[in-house]
């Protein structure tokens, strides 16, 4: 019996950083939900236009073409831009 509570207790040691690695991931902002929405649908995803029926092969259809974009050299820029700003 003894022998068990040291493995559960060891189990559990080993376990605790992994369960807080997990939980570390930031909350997602409005301003990245956005962008991966554009992204979607400049993909060729276009929610109005769908069949519910289809709407997870097409969404995930769009995300696959988004992630092959943004694996390509170079990636996307993450970053602010200053659209319709003069140039400085």
């Amino acid at each position: 019996m003894k022998s068990l509570i040291q493995a559960v207790v060891i189990a559990a040691t080993l376990a605790a950083p992994v369960a807080v690695f997990a939980q570390s991931n930031q909350p997602v902002t409005r301003a990245q939900v956005r962008e991966e929405l554009i992204q979607i649908e400049k993909a060729g995803y276009n929610p109005a236009l769908s069949n519910p029926n289809e709407y997870p092969g097409n969404i995930q259809a769009a995300e696959a073409r988004v992630a092959a974009q943004n694996s390509a050299v170079g990636g996307v820029n993450s970053g602010s831009s200053q659209q319709g700003h003069a140039a400085q």
